[in-house]
This record gives C-alpha cells, structure tokens and sequence, in this order.
C-alpha cells in the first residue's frame, strides 16, 4: 500500500473581503506563525511591526479589509479555511518597498506574492499549488499584469515565502536576483492568455 499523499480537489478559493474575516481570524488565530504576525510583516515599517504586539496587528489587518485594500486569498475545504496567500499590489507592502534587498526589478505595476500558508495536515498535497494559482488568478481579474515573487529554498527561513520550484510550476519565472541572491520570479499574464 502507498503512503504517497493523495492530492487535494475538494477545494474552493476566496479573496478576503470582510465578509470571510471571521473565517481568516479564525485560521490565523489556529496556527502560531500567522497568529503572531497576522500578515503585517512586509506591510509594517519594521519599527512600526516590532512596536505592535499580536492583536494591534490583526486589527490593522482588518483595517485594510475594511477599507477593501486586496490582502489575499483563502484556501477553503468542507467550508473551513485551510490556506492562505498573500498576495496585493506591491506598493501597498511598505517594508518591501523600503527593502535594499528585495529592490524593484523596474517601475513597471506589479502584485506581489509575500506568504502561502497551509494547515500542517494538508501540506504536501498540492494545495500550495492550487492556492498559488488561485491568488494570480484573483490578481488578473483585479487587473494585475505582472505577479511578483521572492521565492527561497526550503531550507531557509522566510520558507512562508513559497520555493521556486511551487512559482515554476504555476507559471513564473525568474527575471532578476535580489542582493542576497535570491531569485525574483514574474508571472505574466499575457503569457498565459
């Protein structure tokens, strides 16, 4: 008998609007990483981040819900949250705009992909994948041309960004490195038209 995951269809995706944040409170608030920083990393100056503790970051996260700025994606099986993207345009990420490392490619308009999160019991599976998808998808139809990534290996810290072999399979493909070396992956939807 194979113990080889079986992968996930029952699936079904939603951008975040106000009318799904209990359902994205109640994810993040399920798993440690997304509960601490509740998806305010990059769109905190990192003074601003570090002065805030959990709960003044969720309520600055529904304030951008509330205000109907794009955040993200939710991943929904039997109706219940199991992954999460993040995904906006990049100007409204402050701290990766500020980033010397993680700098523009060019001036051109892009989303960019900062966080895919799964339930612990449903990675590896395929989900990463869908939910991926799912979010350019979301992006294109809010008129996004270029979706943006900064994938690392999986060995190395900031994993929640995705890898490079997950924004290859979707679509992506490098189009620079940033200082540190890490690539910087495009989706362009006029490729995939």
């Amino acid at each position: 008998m194979s113990s080889a995951p079986v992968p996930i269809d029952d699936v079904t995706f939603r951008p975040v609007s106000i009318e799904c944040w209990d359902e994205l409170s109640s994810f993040f608030s399920q798993h440690g990483n997304p509960n601490y920083c509740w998806c305010m990393r990059w769109r905190l100056k990192s003074t601003e981040f570090t002065q805030c503790n959990a709960a003044a970051r969720r309520e600055k996260l529904m304030a951008l819900v509330q205000a109907r700025v794009p955040v993200g994606v939710l991943a929904f099986r039997h109706g219940q949250p199991v992954g999460w993207c993040s995904i906006a345009p990049r100007e409204t990420y402050t701290l990766l705009e500020r980033s010397t490392t993680l700098q523009r490619v060019d001036a051109l308009p892009v989303w960019s992909v900062v966080c895919l999160f799964v339930a612990p019991g449903l990675r590896r599976q395929g989900l990463s994948v869908k939910l991926l998808m799912a979010a350019v998808t979301y992006a294109i139809a809010e008129g996004a041309t270029i979706i943006e990534g900064y994938p690392v290996e999986p060995d190395q810290s900031y994993r929640f960004m995705g890898s490079p072999a997950l924004f290859i399979q979707v679509g992506f493909r490098e189009v620079g490195r940033a200082k540190n070396g890490r690539p910087i992956v495009r989706f362009f939807a006029d490729e995939h038209r």
